[in-house]
């Protein structure tokens, strides 16, 4: 079994929802207490042991390219001054987290054309993907390492999922799945319905942004975009559908605290936890939280 060492990390949507501050920076690049958020998704996957990652940006979105690359009057500058040596160390290390290359989706042809585009750069090798909307905190062991895992363990495609509610699930998908009897957490995935109506809701278990793949969904995808009309966008959750049915698909409930970045709240929320957090400020931002509660 070849390890998995490759990921794309598909970052070309618009962001709308979270205009108007997605109209000049890219979602992907706004902050998280002090990283953008696309930096906490690099550094999950080089914590999971992947050296090779590929981001699908389109127009405008250039900004990441140049956070992952050196600044050296920056650099430079901070590295004379002993006192600024923390920063000086933060900076670099945006540059040094792993192998990072970019390329465009020159069309805005939906999350399965995306992944297409990284075909050459992935080949015959099995690969991570992590959605650029989602980062999500591990609880101690990076998500994408406990989904390589049971990749490695099971030798099949391997989705990340957690149950939502009924409402929430309506918008993203529901899967018919069994849980494994040596681990529940773990499940095989028979079908999987995107956006389904309440009578299609087979479970509520969704999936979350994290997926390793097999490289015959590149053949899959292929296919499915021959067949698909002109203007329309080529969906992944149907790749993902066919795996399942095919029983080469399985799920895991997997351990961590996701934040939808492509929403309003989900940002709110990631600044708010991860801030608790930091070595640097989380105690006295607990002491703020708690100041301001006993206020309102």
């Amino acid at each position: 079994m070849k390890k998995i060492t490759k990921a794309i990390i598909p970052a070309a949507g618009l962001g709308t929802r979270v205009l108007p501050a997605s109209k000049s920076v890219p979602k992907e690049m706004l902050n998280i207490v002090d990283k953008p958020a696309i930096q906490y998704i690099v550094e999950e996957a080089a914590a999971a042991g992947i050296t090779d990652i590929l981001i699908i940006t389109n127009r405008g979105k250039g900004v990441m390219e140049d956070h992952f690359d050196h600044s050296y009057e920056l650099e430079d500058k901070l590295s004379k001054n002993p006192s600024k040596k923390d920063l000086y160390d933060s900076v670099l290390e945006c540059s040094n987290i792993c192998n990072v290359y970019f390329v465009r989706q020159k069309e805005t042809k939906g999350l399965g054309h995306a992944i297409m585009c990284a075909k050459s750069f992935i080949g015959d090798e099995p690969f991570a993907i992590l959605y650029g909307d989602d980062v999500i905190d591990g609880y101690g062991q990076p998500v994408m390492k406990q989904l390589i895992d049971v990749y490695e363990n099971t030798g099949k495609s391997v989705v990340g999922v957690q149950e939502v509610t009924r409402e929430a699930v309506k918008k993203y998908c529901t899967l018919d799945i069994t849980p494994h009897e040596d681990n529940p957490k773990v499940m095989d995935v028979h079908q999987i319905i995107e956006k389904p109506t309440e009578e299609q809701i087979m479970s509520c278990f969704a999936i979350l942004g994290r997926v390793v793949a097999q490289p015959q969904v590149f053949d899959y995808l292929a296919e499915d975009l021959a067949n698909t009309p002109e203007g329309e966008e080529l969906y992944f959750t149907d790749t993902l559908a066919r795996l399942g049915k095919e029983g080469k698909l399985v799920a895991l409930d997997f351990d961590g605290n996701r934040f939808d970045m492509g929403n309003k709240l989900g940002i709110m929320k990631a600044n708010c936890e991860m801030a608790l957090k930091h070595g640097e400020i989380g105690e006295d931002f607990k002491a703020y939280i708690k100041d301001l509660a006993s206020k309102i």
